[in-house]
């Protein structure tokens, strides 16, 4: 029988132990979290970190400039003070974000800053706030980047513009699942053409007109006095705060690095302020140095133009060399790079969103399937989520920028705010103990007041828009967060509630010898997750249901590396040493029964393919081996799809592999419920929001 399943094993899976399936030959093969190693080929270096993370704040200097300066209307030499304030903006952005890395240095993105410093439920609004602008961010990105590339196309072509959306989602999602720093690194000549194009065009536009930069400046100042004296100051400050306000997307992704600190080179802290630095000086530059370009040389809408192209063919249209007209195909080329940045903008929303789904499933707010790692070490549910997501949002526009534009930027600045309020909260409690907590609490303070400010006025201006479907979004997923949130509480007492029945049941049980080891006698293989009730509640019944028919027992542990536990080797190290304990522990009480109780352990982000590893050896050391597991069981309105989707079935999962492998698992159900269905004697029955719980008999 065992030699049966050894065979079968080999036949099904690959020389390094993985399964040989179409999805791991296109998608790479497993990784193993055991070597210290991976975490270093996995982690991003500061560069790769500026063009995975980055590229959404510089793919916003396409579209963000160009919405604050049309929204200045007639008043266009503002633009002048509008592309100081908007550089400034992103430096006090960064700068508070780079406090944010100081003080999380694991990773502090919006939502673990907002838990962690105001509270969970402001947390539970930032992290969804969050995702939901990830997701928007994907879809904007591939719905502009479409429309840049088809602007060159001819006109017949556009009836596929939106089968290709489509089809970029599916080839993003792809990428993804292979690893982050593979679709980094596939993406990054796009990344390069754009910033050397881009760098070289402001630069030049920046050097030519810099005899006029003075004349424009007075200028600007004069128009400005008399626009006050005609229209009074504040119908002038409303003008420039609402375009202020409609280029906010340009601070989008700012921050991505914090967020995403998990992913880059040790030291990470290090690693996460130069990669701030340089997104902060690239996008200040391009997009500031862009809209002052637009009142440099005098731009204005062109139909079927965007303010970049109109921009650049001024600039560099005449361009030749040797008598052979240059400057038409470099504008050409530029505008393609703009247009296929915008694709690789959707990048930051696979590498961060999935981080914040898997940040929010170890808390409970999610499911939990969300911060599961797949063989490649990626949080592949996360990435499909996003994905899906993506494609249902560009579906429901007919991917139509007009239509998602209305939608974004209104939840960025949802996070921003509340994560730089923490900090300053922070700094006034730690004002005690640190001694700079004056300057630190002014930089965290002045970026909250310019986050406030945009959220305020992009919610007003935008929310009769349209934008009351993004807080509708936002709103749904916080509800369905407290759902998920409430029934994993639910669960987690009623585990309490079975450890606290049954540890008093064996240690009033007489206590006995505990018997010989004899690998030939009749052995119970218990498969456990931790120590818990439902594990001491499947051995106590083991024991009622079977009497000493068992002589050994062995408890398997897999203790499962999810997102959360891939920030290095020591925390992999660090959960190895706790599922050992438990399962120590599991054999004390076992011993105490009169078991010969053993253990097997091991680690892995594939919880079933470890059990299945373990229980063969096992089968092979006792041939005489019945394998049990414990399952929850919903008697109420929580069983059907909810209690599906929220837990995972590993235990039916073993079960159906070790009976086609020829081997017995028994599953031992523990029914939880809300209205009481056992009791022991002379014990109050629970409360109807208590779960109770019956043991099999």
């Amino acid at each position: 029988m065992a030699s049966e399943g050894d065979h079968s094993t080999k036949v099904e899976h690959g020389p390094n132990g993985e399964k040989r399936t179409l999805g791991r030959i296109l998608i790479g093969p497993a990784r193993d979290v055991k070597d210290p190693e991976t975490f270093h080929q996995l982690s991003l270096v500061a560069f790769l970190a500026w063009v995975g993370l980055g590229s959404d704040g510089l793919s916003s200097s396409c579209y963000g400039p160009e919405e604050a300066f049309l929204a200045l209307g007639p008043h266009q030499y503002m633009a002048v003070f509008l592309a100081m304030l908007m550089a400034l903006t992103v430096f006090i952005i960064s700068a508070s974000y780079s406090q944010t890395i100081d003080e999380f240095p694991t990773g502090g993105g919006g939502y673990l800053v907002a838990t962690k410093l105001l509270g969970r439920y402001p947390g539970v609004i930032s992290g969804s706030a969050l995702v939901i602008d990830y997701v928007l961010t994907i879809s904007i990105s591939i719905a502009s980047g479409a429309d840049a590339i088809f602007s060159f196309m001819p006109a017949t072509w556009l009836v596929y513009k939106f089968w290709v959306c489509i089809l970029v989602v599916i080839v993003l999602i792809g990428m993804n699942l292979r690893g982050v720093k593979e679709s980094v690194l596939s993406l990054l000549p796009i990344f390069i053409a754009f910033v050397i194009t881009h760098v070289w065009l402001i630069s030049y536009a920046l050097i030519e007109r810099a005899p006029v930069i003075p004349a424009a400046m007075h200028s600007a100042m004069r128009d400005t006095g008399a626009s006050i004296h005609s229209i009074g100051f504040f119908a002038l400050a409303v003008i420039f705060l609402r375009a202020y306000s409609l280029g906010g997307g340009t601070y989008t992704g700012i921050e991505a690095v914090s967020n995403g600190l998990p992913i880059l080179r040790e030291p990470r802290t290090v690693t996460g302020k130069r990669t701030m630095l340089y997104m902060s000086v690239s996008l200040a530059f391009v997009a500031g140095g862009i809209l002052f370009s637009y009142m440099l040389f005098n731009v204005g809408p062109h139909a079927g133009q965007t303010l970049n192209a109109v921009l650049f063919e001024k600039m560099a249209s005449h361009w030749t060399l040797f008598g052979l007209p240059l400057g038409q195909p470099i504008v050409t080329f530029t505008l393609l790079t703009e247009g296929a940045l915008l694709f690789v903008a959707a990048q930051t929303g696979f590498v961060d969103g999935p981080r914040v789904l898997a940040t929010m499933a170890s808390d409970r707010w999610l499911p939990r399937r969300f911060s599961n790692l797949s063989a490649r070490l990626v949080t592949q549910d996360g990435v499909l989520a996003m994905g899906l997501a993506a494609g249902v949002i560009l579906i429901g526009t007919h991917a139509s920028v007009d239509l998602l534009v209305v939608l974004y930027a209104i939840n960025v600045f949802v996070t921003f705010t509340l994560s730089q309020l923490g900090m300053t909260v922070h700094w006034w409690q730690a004002r005690h103990v640190e001694p700079k907590w004056i300057r630190k609490l002014a930089i965290n303070g002045i970026g909250c007041t310019f986050t406030a400010l945009i959220l305020v006025l992009t919610v007003t201006l935008k929310f009769d828009q349209g934008g009351w479907v993004t807080v509708a979004m936002t709103g749904g997923m916080v509800a369905i967060c407290m759902i998920v949130h409430a029934h994993y509480e639910y669960v987690r007492k009623a585990i309490e509630q079975l450890e606290a029945d049954v540890l008093p049941e064996i240690f009033a049980a007489d206590e006995k010898a505990p018997a010989d080891r004899d690998p030939a006698a009749p052995t119970a293989v218990l498969l456990v997750n931790g120590f818990n009730g439902l594990g001491l509640a499947t051995l106590t019944t083991i024991q009622r249901l079977f009497g000493q028919h068992f002589r050994n027992v062995v408890f398997v542990g897999v203790g499962e590396v999810d997102s959360a536990l891939m920030k290095g080797p020591e925390e992999v190290r660090l959960l190895e040493q706790q599922v050992a304990d438990d399962m120590v522990e599991y054999c004390r009480f076992a011993a105490d029964l009169g078991f010969h109780p053993e253990l097997r352990t091991g680690i892995g982000p594939d919880v079933v393919f470890e059990l299945h590893r373990l229980c063969l050896e096992v089968a092979h050391e006792f041939p005489q081996s019945v394998f049990f597991a414990g399952k929850l069981i919903f008697t109420d309105e929580l069983d059907g799809f909810v209690s599906r989707f929220l837990h995972n079935h590993t235990a039916l999962e073993v079960q159906n592999w070790l009976q086609v492998h020829g081997f017995s698992m028994v599953i031992l159900p523990v029914r939880v419920g809300r209205a009481p269905t056992r009791t022991a004697p002379g014990k109050a029955a629970p409360a109807d929001d208590e779960p109770s719980v019956a043991l099999p008999r």
